[in-house]
């Protein structure tokens, strides 16, 4: 795998593909699977026998090699794929950076939300390719495949921000997102 560049990079141009879903030069790539969403489902028995059998890929996250430091803009492109467990529908594992910083995602492909938690209030975003999704500071937020196909966005956010996985593993997110015919059915997240 590609190491990131260290700080101070140069400038330099990282092409997108739009088809491939890649960006290069690349950075690192993360895979996570069912068996990593521990504590994330509202039906821990369904989350269990998935990860016991099958364990499928729920999402990968292809990265620039721009570094995740200070002053830096690190940029990464996340695919989810379509699929419920428990009802639940697919998501990335969510987080709150600690240095609370903004971020923004740009959709690419599929259909998505944007759920978002300050620990008090809950929002959610409908993304469509081409919605920019702003996340202000001091928000935790998750993505969710809410249609039939893989859904992928653009992430660009400042380097020194950090992830706290554990925040939404505490705190929760406000709301859970299910498949609904109108789109998603957003429910209390501790039902």
């Amino acid at each position: 795998m590609p190491e990131f560049h260290t700080p101070p990079i140069s400038p330099m141009a990282i092409a997108f593909d739009a088809e491939k879903l890649t960006l290069s030069p690349e950075g690192p790539t993360l895979t996570r699977r069912m068996s990593d969403l521990e504590g994330l489902f509202l039906d821990a028995e369904a989350w269990a026998e998935a990860s016991a059998g099958e364990n499928p890929v729920v999402y990968t996250v292809v990265s620039s090699p721009v570094p995740e430091a200070d002053r830096e803009l690190p940029q990464s492109i996340t695919t989810i794929m379509p699929g419920d467990t428990g009802g639940e529908l697919w998501m990335t594992k969510g987080h709150q950076h600690p240095n609370h910083q903004g971020e923004i995602y740009l959709a690419l492909q599929g259909r998505g939300g944007l759920l978002m938690f300050d620990g008090e209030r809950t929002e959610w975003l409908d993304m469509l390719p081409g919605t920019i999704g702003y996340i202000p500071p001091g928000w935790a937020h998750r993505s969710v495949n809410t249609g039939d196909e893989p859904y992928a966005f653009l992430a660009v956010y400042p380097g020194g921000a950090g992830h706290d996985y554990g925040w939404v593993l505490e705190h929760g997110m406000g709301s859970r997102a299910y498949r609904a015919a109108s789109g998603v059915d957003l429910r209390p997240y501790a039902e």
